[in-house]
């Protein structure tokens, strides 16, 4: 198994203790584990194969998912269960069979109350692998722009709700950019 980003930094005990907190689930070829907008209850951690991270965009007029990055073994996906408004920001897929480890937000929290040094390793995990994304928009700010206004959800409550982003057509070249970006900073960070 590939070295765990969320619990780098952890003891031997508490990276267990935190790992026996999942639930293991098996998802077969084109299963889509959560979708943009979707609920955030459970952070995931990639055990087998990869899943795939799309942001739906208008191309030569059909939405199409367009890739945005892989997580692989070993990498976490689902931050957004961690971070409020708890939703997620894109939509993720088993291209081929994978497993992921569903941590469920409300049990994390518990032991981060329980044991505040484990919650301030994860944070301080969390906070680094989304500084990694900062780089990128530091650096590209147009390419992470360009993305991410084709959000097509709607805020189900509050003041936001009543807009919806506009949807613009792909220019993929920047996409490819953008994942280039995305892998060349994660590689930085390591």
């Amino acid at each position: 198994m590939a070295q765990r980003e969320l619990l780098h930094g952890l003891t031997p005990h508490d990276a267990e203790y935190l790992l026996g907190l999942g639930t293991r689930i098996i998802l077969p070829r084109g299963t889509v584990l959560f979708r943009l907008g979707g609920q955030a209850d459970c952070l995931y951690i990639v055990e087998r194969g990869h899943l795939a991270l799309t942001l739906p965009m208008q191309v030569l007029g059909r939405e199409q998912n367009i890739l945005i990055e892989e997580r692989h073994p070993g990498q976490t996906l689902g931050w957004s269960a961690l971070i409020p408004p708890h939703k997620f920001t894109l939509t993720a897929t088993a291209p081929f069979d994978a497993e992921v480890l569903a941590l469920d937000r409300q049990a994390l929290l518990q032991y981060f109350t329980a044991d505040p040094a484990v919650g301030y390793v994860v944070t301080r995990n969390v906070a680094e692998m989304t500084r990694v994304i900062e780089r990128v928009i530091q650096d590209a700010p147009d390419h992470w722009l360009w993305a991410h206004r084709r959000w097509r959800t709607r805020p189900s409550q509050g003041e936001d709700a009543a807009e919806l982003a506009p949807v613009y057509p792909a220019q993929p070249h920047l996409t490819r950019r953008l994942r280039r970006r995305i892998r060349a900073a994660r590689a930085g960070a390591a």
